[in-house]
């Protein structure tokens, strides 16, 4: 295939939502006729190449802005040059070894049942690869953007733990991140995504508001009741002072409240409450983070989380790993802003 049509393939198998939706699109949009299964074979393939490009020393694409040239105003009206470093894991559906197994079993008995002229006239069933041993496994993204949100580098691994932390790294050389004046970490507050985002060279490593009111939130209902008045001007004063005021302050306030609870059972939401306060009182500079103009939201990666994972998620969808990786690999590329670059880069590979 020429680069053009491998580039239009992987355009259409993003935005279908199956690949023989994808393969009938092609076929509209540029009178060529591909089968389903060579189809997705095309699209994967590509996926999977974009993920070795970064890896690749020579084949790396590289980026037209750095970490220096990611510009922003403080409050006071400095203008210093600040990134945002973020990761998050989700969750793909995936084919199991069981589902494997029922799936070659079919196949093999259909052979079985077919002329043994027509049969042998058939090409050996493929290797069977082993499936996955859970219905739904766990894969990391990482981004890294300005201010503005207009500059962004987002990427994606299957591995474990370690394989996230080698991405953040990597990534993190890929902007130059010790270049900019302010770097600054946002995350849920989960322990493995904290520890991989304190190895890199940041001013801070801060808990994402929302994820800090949603405990708050739900130890008011569980204490105060749901719709209650009272909870509401407890959960509201409570985040106020987190955000405004200071860790001191906010925890205060969950001391206190701690201290009128009735019942083993409230109490028990308190304690959870407090201990996951304190876990993460490094995490929580809220007022400082005000004073210098920072985000404290990690909406530009639940939403990198979101479209990253739209082709593969859906009704009857389950997936080899690693070809799941390989079309989240495509819409990183896409969201990185890198889409076009990387097809320049293959077509003068031709030449």
């Amino acid at each position: 295939m020429t680069v053009g049509l491998r580039q239009l393939c992987c355009r259409l198998g993003m935005d279908a939502r199956s690949f023989a939706r994808g393969a009938a699109s092609l076929k509209d949009a540029a009178q060529v006729s591909v089968g389903e299964d060579l189809f997705r074979q095309v699209v994967e393939a590509e996926g999977k190449a974009v993920l070795a490009a970064p890896a690749d020393g020579d084949g790396q694409l590289e980026l037209d802005w750095s970490a220096s040239a990611c510009k922003a105003t403080t409050p006071d009206g400095r203008e210093v040059s600040r990134v945002y470093a973020s990761c998050d894991g989700v969750i793909v559906p995936a084919t199991t070894d069981a589902e494997k197994q029922k799936r070659r079993a079919t196949a093999v008995a259909k052979r079985r049942a077919m002329p043994a002229g027509r049969r042998e006239a058939l090409p050996p069933l493929p290797p069977r690869r082993r499936g996955s041993d859970q219905r739904y496994k766990q894969v990391y993204l990482t981004s890294f953007y300005d201010q503005a949100k207009g500059r962004r580098l987002v990427g994606v691994t299957r591995k474990d733990h370690r394989g996230l932390g080698a991405l953040l790294r990597r990534d993190a050389a890929r902007v130059r991140l010790p270049a900019a004046d302010e770097r600054v970490g946002l995350v849920d507050g989960a322990a493995c995504l904290r520890r991989h985002l304190e190895g890199l060279p940041l001013e801070a490593v801060v808990l994402d508001f929302r994820h800090l009111a949603e405990h708050v939130n739900d130890a008011s209902r569980r204490t105060f009741g749901d719709g209650s008045d009272e909870g509401k001007a407890w959960s509201d004063a409570v985040l106020h002072a987190a955000r405004h005021e200071g860790y001191e302050p906010f925890f205060a306030k969950l001391a206190d409240w701690r201290a009128g609870l009735r019942g083993a059972a409230k109490r028990a939401v308190a304690d959870r409450l407090l201990s996951y306060a304190a876990e993460r009182r490094e995490m929580m500079p809220y007022e400082a983070c005000e004073a210098r103009g920072w985000d404290v939201g990690t909406g530009p990666m639940e939403s990198m989380c979101g479209v990253t994972t739209d082709r593969v998620k859906g009704r009857g969808r389950r997936w080899d790993i690693a070809n799941a990786e390989a079309m989240m690999a495509l819409e990183a590329l896409h969201q990185s802003n890198l889409w076009d670059k990387y097809w320049a880069k293959a077509l003068c590979a031709l030449n």
